[in-house]
Order: C-alpha cells, then sequence, then structure tokens
C-alpha cells in the first residue's frame, strides 16, 4: 500500500517555497493564481453571508451602488464583517486556493501526468480545497450540530472561537502543495530544475 508522506523538514519547505516559485513567476500561471485567489475568496466570504448577499445584495430594494457597497464590504480589509484574525486566515486560504489550482494545472499539463500518477496531487488538491471551503462555514456548521444538543455556545469556548477549523484547513492546503511540488521533483519548470533530493510523497507498493 501507498504511504503519504507529510512535509517535516526544512529541505520538504524548501522544496515548496522553490516549486511554488518557479510557477506562480511563469505569466500565465501567476494570472490563474490570482483569479483562483479571488474566486476562492469570493466563495469563502459569501457562503457565510448567504442571506444577506440574497436579500440586499441581489433581490434587495436598495439602489445598485449601495448594493455594490455592501457586497465590497463583506470582503477582509475592507469592511467589518470578519475578526483580524478570521480575515487573515481568510485570505491566507484563498492565496493557497489560487497557488494549489495553479501547481495542479501546471502539473497536469505541462508534465503530461496520468490518472494514476498524478492521484495523490489530485487527492491532495481536492482534499485542501474542500478544507478550505468547510474553513469558511466551519463555525456556522459546528454550531448547527452542537445546537442539536443544546450547546451551539460551545464554541465561543474554543481558544480561537472556531478559527481552529480554519487552520486545519490551511494545513490541508499546505500539505496539498507540498504533494504537487513533490511530484513535481526531478523534473523542470521554466527550463529550472526541481530538487531531485529526498524521498517519494507517495510510496508505492512492487
Amino acid at each position: 500500500m501507498s504511504g503519504i508522506r507529510l512535509p517535516t523538514s526544512t529541505d520538504d519547505l524548501r522544496l515548496i517555497a522553490r516549486t511554488v516559485r518557479l510557477v506562480v513567476t511563469i505569466p500565465a500561471y501567476a494570472a490563474l493564481t490570482l483569479f483562483a485567489s479571488a474566486v476562492g475568496l469570493s466563495v469563502f466570504v459569501l457562503s457565510q453571508n448567504v442571506n444577506l448577499v440574497r436579500n440586499v445584495v441581489l433581490n434587495g430594494a436598495l439602489p445598485l451602488d449601495a448594493r455594490l457597497t455592501v457586497l465590497v464590504n463583506l470582503y477582509p480589509f475592507v469592511g467589518t464583517a470578519f475578526r483580524p484574525m478570521t480575515e487573515v486566515l481568510l485570505v491566507a486560504a484563498g492565496l493557497l486556493t489560487g497557488v494549489n489550482l495553479a501547481m495542479l494545472t501546471y502539473h497536469l499539463k505541462r508534465e503530461r501526468v496520468s490518472v494514476k500518477s498524478g492521484s495523490g496531487s489530485i487527492f491532495g488538491m481536492v482534499l485542501g480545497t474542500l478544507g478550505a471551503g468547510c474553513a469558511a462555514c466551519g463555525s456556522a456548521l459546528i454550531a448547527g450540530v452542537f445546537s442539536l444538543f443544546g450547546a451551539a455556545g460551545a464554541l465561543t469556548m474554543l481558544p480561537l472561537e472556531g478559527a481552529e477549523f480554519t487552520i486545519l484547513a490551511l494545513l490541508m492546503l499546505v500539505f496539498s502543495i507540498y504533494w504537487l511540488a513533490d511530484g513535481m521533483r526531478g523534473g523542470e519548470i521554466a527550463g529550472c530544475p526541481v530538487d531531485i533530493g529526498g524521498n517519494s510523497g507517495f510510496s508505492r507498493a512492487d
């Protein structure tokens, strides 16, 4: 059976940093990273304000410019919808999602990865993206489950008041990026070699 290796050393972190830098400095993939990050951040933000978006922004009686102002103010560092820590975490989740998508696209398109050989990276991307999506509404979902048992206020007892779920999602996104970078090990990106040293992130049985 295959085993999954996690980034645990400085060499792993250097591999992540170098591979990400090589991919996102290619203009087309830089644009894809920014676009996917913006889309990801929008999904995370709007998923936490579904009623407001539906009732005010889309179907409200306010003038169009006022509705657009409400929409823009839902975003981190623009309005006051989130606490500072949550704003930072949401922006980080959006950026990591963009990096994930750009690296996955490069890995599949430029390296001509087969479905079988790329399954680990695809799994990592799906896991990370789903994790980030859950981070956006994780606290609300958990609170809903807790409310069935009369414990909806239990989230406020957590040290970070539910931000733990976002941090967990960020870790999954980082793992996904590492698995993608490890899958590119030994190849070249824009003419630059990717570090060959180290073990494969996915060990395969003979």
